[in-house]
């Protein structure tokens, strides 16, 4: 792990021979390529982590370089917010669910994926075929407690299990379905369905028959729009890339049983000199440590130095044969080609977003400086917002635009530390004050301009605070939320913007993103008191068991409208202690 002299990681590798790698970055000859050169020339220290085998260190590497993004590692973009498919097979009646974190916790799950408005299309179409329940409820229910069914049961979508109107065994069969589709089994799906349609019209039951009938052609209307002619069921993942200086984009089709069930893809920034075999070879060490459903073949456009090593551990993973192909003619080669075509679309989207997104920033900004009559344009901006709830809770958050875009590693929360009451003024001059002391402590470079949010009164006492600081030159302005009207020093009366103005929607994206910085960062902190306040003052309840509870119930709020069953469920609590749990919440 190479580190600069801020101590930041800026290159993670793994190597089998140590000396040769030292050797190759710190050898008498000349390095062969510009980004070796570029690391060296900026390590300052050097950390190392032994593992007992190639495989380790490749996971280990893939880990490290999501954890901390260094600056010469091919970086694939926002991996981590990527939402999956749960299926909780590990309830008598599964619910399917959006979850954004892989759990061992025996359920079933699909992903990532990379369209959301896809995949909740493809789960409002599975919970519709098999009526799979929506609610949150514990079916069945604890002893002492009854429901009612839903609006569901009466419109059709849901067999009300929860009143014991739907069988266990009828709610598995089309979970089954459900795992299968999202499986790539749709054909076997059709099969069983064929058959219980046929055994239910052997049987006079024609409404039932009818209904299964339905259910095969919404499958079948699904598949004729996936179906790509491959010649083959086998399960296949086809990888390509399509690249342009620092910006990458990584396609994924997913081959199931011939059918494409959906494309994945992925944004990825490298060095403009990185070669397109070292963004293939990281792209599937951390594609693959987050893809829970493993085919049985993967289809690349290149060959990559670590193939023989990342074969092994896929294998490990599936725990069975998965082959990995360069196709060279034919039909596989047809199929890395539709890979590859996908890519080059993307990228090319993105190229575009990319650029109408530079000059609608570029235009934001200059208009900014045209209607504050700024000697430099700011592209660099600062907001701050404060939010209480009365006279408790107050915080203050700062966030930050370059160039007309959100930069949230520059994003600030303040808890006010000098202000009693509800007095906004001096919050504001706090925040502020607390923000440029660090900034001139640091020696660091101040924002081209500061906006408040707020009228002439915050205005005037964050002016005097830069003052009292030496920050006399700063720009500053503030721009109050009811009229939108822009306060600027010196001027009793606000300036007029238009509201059409690129200026004036640069000033409010800057004022709402910081309102909701500082309101969710109140929220939270007013969660924490509440639930410390209300918890820890039960008798028999410490750290650990407040820490189940609310893992469990997610809130005071439903650890309140649970029973003491539910309750005593938890490891350490008894039935004596839930019901003191309840009373005390409750006031009881």
């Amino acid at each position: 792990m190479f580190k600069d002299s801020s101590g930041k990681y800026i290159y993670i590798g793994k190597a089998k021979v140590l000396k040769n790698r030292v050797r190759s970055y710190f050898g008498a000859n000349k390095l062969a390529d510009p980004k070796s050169a570029r690391i060296v020339a900026k390590t300052t220290d050097i950390e190392l982590l032994v593992t007992d085998s190639e495989v380790e260190a490749l996971i280990l590497e893939a880990n490290l370089v999501r954890q901390h993004k260094p600056r010469y590692n091919v970086d694939l973009k926002d991996d981590k917010h990527f939402p999956y498919i749960k299926v909780t097979t590990y309830e008598p009646f599964p619910r399917i669910l959006v979850v954004r974190k892989i759990e061992k916790d025996n359920a079933r799950y699909f992903g990532p994926f990379t369209s959301a408005k896809g995949m909740h299309k493809t789960i409002e179409f599975l919970r519709r075929l098999f009526k799979i329940r929506t609610c949150n409820l514990v079916i069945p229910p604890p002893k002492g407690r009854q429901y009612k069914v839903c609006l569901d049961y009466h419109i059709k979508r849901c067999k009300g299990p929860c009143e014991a109107f739907q069988t266990v065994e009828d709610y598995k069969e089309n979970i089954h379905a459900v795992l299968m589709i999202l499986s790539g089994k749709s054909k076997k799906v059709i099969e069983n369905l064929q058959s219980k349609m046929e055994e239910a019209s052997e049987q006079l039951e024609y409404e039932e028959a009818a209904l299964i009938r339905d259910q095969i052609e919404a499958i079948e209307s699904v598949m004729v729009k996936q179906k790509v002619d491959v010649g083959s069921g086998v399960d296949r993942d086809i990888i390509a890339l399509a690249r342009e200086g620092r910006l990458a984009v990584a396609a994924v089709l997913q081959l199931r049983e011939g059918i494409l069930i959906g494309r994945q893809d992925f944004q990825l920034t490298a060095e403009a000199d990185e070669t397109d075999e070292a963004i293939v070879d990281t792209f599937l060490t951390q594609y693959y440590s987050h893809q829970p459903n493993l085919p049985k073949e993967i289809y690349l456009p290149i060959k990559v130095e670590n193939l023989k090593l990342i074969n092994a551990w896929l294998n490990q993973q599936k725990g069975s044969k998965i082959n990995i192909v360069i196709p060279q003619k034919g039909e596989k080669v047809r199929l890395v080609e539709l890979a590859a075509q996908n890519a080059r679309l993307l990228l090319d989207d993105l190229l575009i977003q990319k650029r109408q997104q530079s000059e609608r920033t570029s235009k934001m900004v200059t208009s900014l400086k045209k209607e504050l009559s700024l000697s430099e344009s700011p592209r660099r901006i600062a907001c701050f917002d404060i939010s209480n709830t009365g006279e408790t809770d107050a915080v203050g958050s700062c966030v930050y635009f370059e160039n007309g875009r959100p930069k949230k590693k520059e994003y600030r929360h303040f808890k006010i530390k000098g202000v009693k009451g509800q007095d906004d003024y001096r919050m504001m001059r706090e925040v502020v004050g607390r923000y440029f002391f660090r900034i001139k402590k640091e020696a660091a470079l101040p924002p081209d301009l500061l906006v408040i949010d707020g009228g002439k009164g915050q205005l005037s006492s964050v002016i005097k605070e830069l003052r009292y600081l030496g920050f006399d030159k700063q720009p500053v302005v503030s721009l109050a939320k009811r009229l939108e009207e822009v306060f600027v020093p010196g001027a009793s009366d606000s300036i007029t913007i238009s509201r059409t103005s690129p200026a004036l929607m640069l000033l409010k994206q800057l004022r709402d993103e910081a309102h909701r910085f500082a309101v969710s960062y109140n929220r939270k902190v007013r969660s924490k008191r509440t639930i410390k306040s209300e918890l820890d003052k039960i008798p028999g309840v410490g750290p650990s068991k407040k820490h189940a509870l609310l893992k469990q119930f997610g809130s005071v709020k439903r650890i309140k409208a649970a029973t003491p069953e539910q309750i005593a469920e938890l490891n350490g609590i008894n039935i004596k202690l839930a019901n003191a749990i309840l009373s005390s919440l409750n006031g009881v």
